[in-house]
């Protein structure tokens, strides 16, 4: 059952908002620190009195609902997604999917990129993964990639899609691939601008990984002792964490845009990248929503979940890979190729982990490229 909406705050929770966030107990710094140690306390200031004072969630409710909005009841859960129409005579349907600290807010500059192409036009579907947004929180275990690769594929199959391609970044690169894997014959291709952590390729017997890989490998370590606390944190003990960031809306902003600034390519000034308005509105969606702590269960779930790749699941749909230059720790591609088809492989010498918000030309040209390619290996209906 697919049912469309509207999205509509009440009033009351705005209001209560802002008291609260009137009401911030700040810490102290180290002089002269910056984001050295978190999130810089300055710029936390300044954009929490801009969140008070200045900032309209209206005006993110009015874009959200320009689009068309829809809650699909699937196996019980209730999904929320966006659903638009490319302009084209012969879309392609793309179902893209978000990450971790961002939502589907993350893809709203691609539609209009994406639905008005001149070269290749798409009926994008863009879910919120359960326990994100407006979705259902699932609240027993095994909500991971896999669990939600099966709810995407009926809803494509719903909305009456039987052959689909896939997009993702960060958690939405693990679901894309696990719907590849899953669904092969009715995923028509897959576009990449991250590879799953959770992606485990397998070696075959008496095969060793390249220097290069293990130059990777040794890299990726060493970033995690270096910037994965909250990685750890999130994927062990998320419910301790999960009683500040609940309550307090500047804690939870703290900790989603300490994750922006560190990410995203802002050369150092976060505003290079994100406007504040940007990034309040996907922070107060994880407040209005209550969705931090389920939001971040996925990080124990998927960690329980590899994707275990080796010659009896490689992916042989093919696949692009959109590497942008300051997505890291990122890959080699001989270590990739080890689990997918690569088809298109583009080096970025820009941007971040977030290229649907921070470059979004680069990151649709990239796309049309690719499923331009494809498109004839799909039904004449489409």
């Amino acid at each position: 059952m697919i049912k469309k909406i509207k999205i509509e705050i009440a009033q009351s929770f705005l209001d209560s908002l802002k008291s609260k966030l009137r009401l911030t107990r700040w810490p102290d710094e180290i002089d002269w620190s910056g984001w050295t140690y978190g999130a810089s306390l300055s710029y936390m200031k300044e954009l929490t009195d801009y969140w008070t004072n200045y900032f309209d969630w209206r005006k993110t409710e009015d874009e959200i609902n320009k689009y068309g909005n829809y809650i699909a009841e699937i196996d019980g859960y209730k999904i929320h997604f966006l659903h638009i129409k490319g302009k084209g005579e012969k879309s392609i349907p793309l179902i893209l999917t978000h990450g971790w600290p961002t939502s589907f807010l993350e893809m709203l500059k691609l539609i209009p990129l994406l639905t008005e192409s001149k070269d290749a036009s798409f009926d994008m579907v863009i879910p919120s993964m359960p326990g994100y947004g407006f979705s259902q929180k699932i609240t027993r275990t095994g909500c991971n990639v896999t669990f939600m690769a099966e709810l995407w594929h009926k809803l494509m199959t719903e909305l009456g899609y039987d052959k689909y391609g896939v997009q993702g970044g960060d958690f939405g690169a693990g679901v894309s691939t696990a719907l590849a894997m899953k669904y092969p014959e009715h995923v028509t291709g897959i576009h990449l601008n991250y590879i799953p952590g959770n992606y485990a390729p397998v070696l075959e017997e008496n095969e060793e990984f390249t220097k290069e890989e293990n130059d990777y490998l040794d890299a990726e370590e060493e970033w995690f002792s270096r910037e994965g606390g909250y990685s750890l944190e999130q994927n062990t003990k998320p419910l301790t964490l999960s009683y500040g960031l609940n309550d307090s809306p500047a804690g939870l902003c703290a900790w989603i845009v300490e994750k922006m600034y560190g990410w995203a390519d802002c050369k150092g000034y976060i505003g290079n990248v994100f406007t504040m308005d940007e990034l309040l509105s996907n922070v107060t969606l994880y407040w209005i929503t209550e969705t931090i702590h389920s939001s971040m269960r996925l990080y124990g779930e998927n960690s329980k979940n590899p994707l275990i790749i080796n010659k009896n699941t490689f992916i042989n749909i093919p696949t692009a890979i959109a590497h942008f230059n300051y997505e890291e720790p990122f890959p080699p591609r001989k270590f990739i190729e080890r689990g997918y088809n690569i088809q298109q492989w583009t080096d970025f010498p820009v941007g971040g982990h977030f290229p649907a918000m921070e470059k979004p030309d680069l990151l649709a040209e990239d796309i049309i490229a690719f499923f331009g390619k494809l498109k004839s290996d799909l039904p004449p209906s489409i």
